[in-house]
């Protein structure tokens, strides 16, 4: 938004005495000494923790506002009222009055917004360069060592990086951390060049998304692509995805606000935008990836959609054929849909088994599932098929085979389901399996495949905490390198396998196993 008190709020001069030392990113409020959210007042240069730390920020702002002397002119009442309002956050440098209660695109006829961004970043690079120098010096003397402390110190990962909740945003943590360790999916990203998104004045500059800006200034991949680059680089301090929430909020506005939301329907949504921006396509928020003008597709298709592919199809898209028989006339329909993901329900008869080592009735498992998904079913009377033959509804089956198995096989377990008021929580135990996952038998054509095509390897789990879809917390647990780490929003630990596999799995990705290339010639 324009903000209308700049001018009197940003007093400040861009300059090192007046700011503390070290990185911004990293400097600790006045109050809490918390190093976390750091946020400066552009008035004064005094540094508080922002509102989802302890609000000390905000508190700053709201003492500016008591009651003045009433001795003073109304014109300087009014002066002194309006500053203190403005800050910077020091790790995104996106500016935010407290006034107006948004953040704040527009500058000073100095342009002093943005010389104390460039000086603040201008810090961080000072403060990172000597960072990497020192970092350099010990892995030279102590590369031994360090390999010790990443595997058999603090549980804590030296090379990970966590996400900080922004007020419910562990949905959109948890869908960010396991897309990060699926290699042929973020690889396509983190490989992008850096998209410019303005002209003129503001070329070469960085572009800072606000709820404010209109949809043509915003980039979902582009948000998309710096989040995956800062991850795995090793930094300790929680990286901080607000540019990403607020595109969200432009072009999702499912999502706007901080309430709980489904971390399985922000997936899709995420991934349908992906494909559509990577199409081209600027207006996307009304359209499907999956949606079809036709119901005959060739299974000779490479799940395409609407003729073009992108990494999200080629690497998350299958094919499923759809078998539909009339029961009076035995009249046979087929048609292929193109899926990016795989919903199952979860079996009702072992629904009592809420952990694995419980004693009670027998254990559910992903296979379980699976079948359940691809079995033969009767259509009930609200689903009654329209036979092309007879010319109207008649009862009739179903059935669906897989047609084409993608590279990157998601299974979203359907653990919510909706009652007369609520929508209660599934809690049954799904026992998964960690490596080979076979899915031949649920081919359409299994022998056309080899023995080793029909594998997958579990790379992540999105798990779900609580007992409602509006409430609880997401975590995820994620391989990377031959390890699994555990994202608990901005804590990333070091975990065992064991307590992956004891997981109540929402969401689970999974990596069709490489096969060795073999040499035919002679």
């Amino acid at each position: 938004m324009e903000c209308p008190h700049l001018t009197t709020s940003v007093c400040i001069v861009p300059d090192s005495a007046v700011f503390p030392n070290g990185c911004p990113s990293s400097w600790c409020c006045s109050v809490c000494r918390s190093n976390k959210s750091p946020w400066v007042c552009l008035t004064c240069s005094s540094v508080h923790c922002g509102r989802y730390v302890n609000g000390h920020a905000k508190k700053h702002y709201e003492d500016a506002q008591a009651p003045l002397n009433n001795h003073k002119r109304p014109e300087r009442q009014e002066k002194e009222r309006t500053q203190h309002t403005v800050c910077m956050d020091c790790s995104s440098y996106s500016t935010y009055c407290y006034r107006c209660d948004d953040f704040v695109v527009n500058d000073t006829k100095l342009c002093l917004v943005q010389k104390v961004r460039e000086h603040l970043q201008n810090l961080e690079n000072s403060a990172f360069s000597a960072e990497r120098h020192r970092k350099r010096k010990f892995l030279e003397n102590a590369s031994i060592n360090k390999k010790l402390i990443k595997v058999n110190g603090s549980t804590t990962s030296v090379c990970s990086t966590g996400l900080r909740n922004l007020g419910n945003t562990c949905f959109m943590n948890a869908i960010l951390q396991s897309l990060s360790n699926i290699q042929q999916f973020c690889c396509y990203f983190k490989e992008l060049p850096a998209v410019e998104l303005r002209n003129g004045k503001t070329a070469g500059r960085r572009t800072y998304h606000t709820r404010s800006q209109g949809d043509v200034n915003v980039s979902l991949v582009e948000e998309f692509r710096k989040t995956l680059c800062a991850l795995w680089q090793g930094s300790q301090t929680a990286f901080s995805p607000e540019s990403l929430f607020y595109v969200v909020w432009k072009i999702m506005p499912n999502f706007r606000g901080y309430q709980q939301q489904d971390a399985h329907e922000f997936m899709r949504y995420l991934l349908d935008h992906l494909h559509l921006e990577l199409q081209g396509d600027l207006d996307g928020s009304s359209h499907s990836v999956l949606s079809q003008a036709n119901t005959s597709r060739s299974p000779s298709s490479k799940c395409c959609i609407n003729g073009a592919s992108t990494v999200v199809t080629s690497v998350f898209g299958g094919i499923l054929q759809n078998e539909v028989n009339c029961l009076i006339c035995g009249t046979e329909s087929r048609k292929f849909d193109p899926f990016l993901d795989l919903s199952l329900d979860i079996p009702s008869q072992f629904r009592n088994k809420r952990c694995k080592n419980q004693e009670n009735g027998p254990t559910c498992t992903l296979r379980d599932c699976l079948r359940s998904f691809t079995d033969l079913e009767e259509l009930d009377e609200t689903e009654l098929y329209t036979c092309p033959k007879c010319k109207k509804k008649q009862k009739s089956t179903k059935k669906f085979w897989i047609q084409k198995l993608p590279k990157v096989l998601c299974l979203h377990l359907k653990r919510f389901h909706w009652t007369a008021y609520l929508r209660n929580k599934v809690d049954t135990y799904v026992d998964f399996p960690l490596r080979g996952l076979d899915m031949k038998c649920f081919l359409l054509e299994p022998e056309n495949m080899g023995p080793e095509n029909c594998l997958y390897d579990l790379a992540a789990v999105v798990v779900h905490h609580g007992s409602g879809v509006g409430s609880g917390h997401y975590t995820a647990y994620a391989a990377h390198e031959g390890r699994w780490f555990h994202f608990n929003d901005s804590t990333v630990t070091l975990t065992e396998e064991e307590t992956v596999a004891k997981a109540k799995a929402y969401i689970l990705f999974y990596v069709e196993r490489q096969v060795p290339a073999t040499n035919d010639k002679l």
